[in-house]
């Protein structure tokens, strides 16, 4: 018991210079800007030695979401989803597929591993700069045709104007609301596949009863909220999009590599030996198995799509409204503008969308852990 209590000591003496610099330089600086969002911290006097700073409480956060010039910040969320789900759809797809190829030991394995990898040492700067010029109205791939005596493509790949997918801003929450209870019931019927559990029937149940609410009393409150906007998906995000995608599609390809090597010979073997073709041993077998690695790939990408500055940026410029970005209007917002508090408001709902990605993952693996 000596022994221990001193190794428990050690321990805490070791970790404890790491956990005050975490908790003042990370926490601190977290709850600083929280309480930094709910004041007026801004206007001509935010640069002076000494800047006035009332409190207002969450008016910051309510011009945001329901005031008229927070406008382009809920388009800019908007984007983001987009940005979001076409990264995670992408990148996994296609590094899946890679990983897929490259597991069947083509020839040039080696090579086509590290060239479809390189993309990821680039930083966002040098990505944005490559396909700037790539996606160029007067240049890059538009040019292609007219060296075969063709007309230049007329695309707008980051200038386009045109929208899809439009939603009233009113119906935001609604329409949550129904995909939540539509994942709840899908989530439901997956357990009931494994075994009729009453884990299953009450996923069935709440989400059901969770779509019929939305759908019944789903915008009362957002009505007496929210003003009437249309917002939708602008397509001059698809440029950025495609560059992101380049650029991690090799690294969710090294991610099920590595799965795939891991799995042993004789499983697969044996599932040949029960008349499974290629198709079916990843669909039914390795996939199944490689749970953990979508699981974290989801999450890191996620969390990689909120931190998209630097290369819409270098792509489009700080003032390309149609390929906005909440990290984007932060900037603008608290450095152009000299808004700090309205900027620091931005900062806390990006750490918290991020926060609803990464907190039910370290649930997840810590309950794991201690099983």
């Amino acid at each position: 018991m000596r022994n221990i209590s001193r190794d428990h000591i050690k321990a805490i003496l070791t970790l404890l210079p790491s956990i005050i610099l975490i908790g003042v330089f990370v926490y601190g600086f977290i709850c600083n800007t929280f309480w930094t969002s709910m004041t007026d911290w801004g206007g001509s006097g935010a640069l002076a030695e000494n800047p006035e700073k009332n409190y207002i409480g969450l008016s910051n956060y309510r011009d945001l979401f329901t005031g008229f010039l927070g406008g382009g910040f809920r388009q800019d969320l908007v984007n983001a989803v987009f940005y979001s789900v076409s990264l995670l759809c992408g990148a996994i797809g296609l590094g899946l597929f890679i990983a897929i190829l490259l597991d069947c030991k083509p020839r040039g394995e080696g090579f086509f591993r590290t060239a479809f990898l390189y993309p990821m040492s680039l930083s966002f700067i040098v990505t944005g700069t490559i396909w700037r010029w790539m996606l160029a109205p007067n240049g890059g791939v538009n040019i292609l045709p007219s060296y075969v005596g063709m007309e230049k493509l007329p695309l707008k790949w980051l200038t386009s104007t045109r929208t899809i997918l439009e939603f009233n801003w009113q119906n935001l929450w609604q329409v949550l609301l129904c995909v939540i209870a539509f994942f709840m019931i899908m989530a439901g019927l997956w357990k009931l596949k494994d075994e009729t559990s009453r884990a299953g029937k009450r996923w069935i149940v709440i989400g059901v009863m969770t779509g019929t609410l939305a759908w019944l009393f789903g915008d009362i409150l957002p009505k007496a909220l929210f003003m009437e906007e249309l917002h939708g998906f602008n397509l001059a995000t698809l440029g950025i999009v495609m560059a992101t995608i380049w650029q991690y599609s090799g690294y969710t390809m090294a991610l099920y590599l590595a799965g795939f090597t891991g799995i042993s010979q004789d499983m697969r073997d044996a599932a040949m030996l029960d008349g499974a073709s290629s198709a079916g041993y990843y669909r039914f077998v390795a996939l199944p198995m490689l749970r953990p690695i979508t699981l974290s790939a989801i999450i890191i990408l996620s969390h990689i799509s909120l931190k998209m500055f630097d290369l819409i940026f270098a792509m489009t410029g700080p003032d390309n409204a149609e390929t906005g970005h909440p990290a984007l209007t932060m900037y603008l917002t608290t450095f152009r503008a000299n808004d700090f508090a309205k900027g620091a408001a931005i900062a806390i709902v990006l750490f918290m969308i991020a926060a609803t990605f990464i907190i039910p993952y370290l649930i997840s693996s810590y309950r794991k852990g201690n099983d």
